[in-house]
């Protein structure tokens, strides 16, 4: 006689973590469709398909939904800075990942809902704070990585000089999240090449001059 074993129980924890990311993907594309003020608390539990009452059980209101989203993007770049920084050739290793922060960021889906979250922090002081606290880690972490590169190249550039490099990088991948949607037809091949070249450059660019005629060395 074959005997049927229960499947073991699913753990409260794993339970929760499935709900919470079933609610995050649902207000995404709730906030891509109708912005973040067109959307309801009940436009995000019909397109979970669960109840308000189950949304206001993981998440006290759709700020904090998004202060989630951000966070899952936070956690994300920093795993890709830290790898970018154990690589044997860390600008061989920007340069080759640069395709992949390309095609992501012209992603319509991707681009709208980023554009979203930016549009609503230039508006909402509270979502404000938790858009420039990730910043803040990701510059940090994407800083940290440019200096061990320019380090094993032998530079020993000034702290300001890092944090352009840092901003010009940023400023670049951030971009292409507009042009996803004003020209939603550009050549991602093209772009690609563009930025892997964009990147290389920058990165191997002769150090800057200081205050009072001194060189980064």
């Amino acid at each position: 006689e074959t005997r049927m074993t229960a499947a073991p129980p699913i753990p409260d924890a794993t339970r929760a973590d499935a709900r919470r990311s079933q609610i995050r993907a649902a207000a995404a594309e709730c906030f891509r469709q109708h912005g973040f003020h067109g959307t309801s608390i009940a436009q995000i539990s019909k397109a979970a398909g669960m109840s308000t009452g189950h949304i206001y059980h993981y998440f006290e209101n759709k700020e904090a939904i998004i202060a989630e989203i951000v966070a899952q993007d936070l956690e994300r770049l920093l795993t890709l800075t830290a790898e970018l920084r154990a690589a044997s050739d860390v600008k061989a290793a920007m340069i080759e990942r640069a395709v992949e922060g390309v095609q992501q960021n012209l992603d319509p889906a991707h681009a709208g809902l980023q554009l979203e979250v930016v549009a609503e922090a230039a508006r909402n002081p509270r979502i404000a704070r938790i858009v420039r606290a990730a910043d803040r880690q990701c510059r940090e972490s994407l800083l940290q990585t440019i200096r061990t590169l320019r380090q094993a190249a032998g530079h020993q550039d000034s702290e300001a000089t890092l944090a352009g490099m840092a901003e010009a990088i940023s400023a670049m991948f951030e971009g292409l999240r507009i042009r996803a949607i004003r020209n939603p037809d550009i050549d991602r091949d093209v772009v690609v090449q563009m930025f892997r070249r964009m990147v290389g450059d920058l990165l191997s660019q002769a150090p800057q001059p200081q205050p009072g005629g001194r060189r980064d060395t």
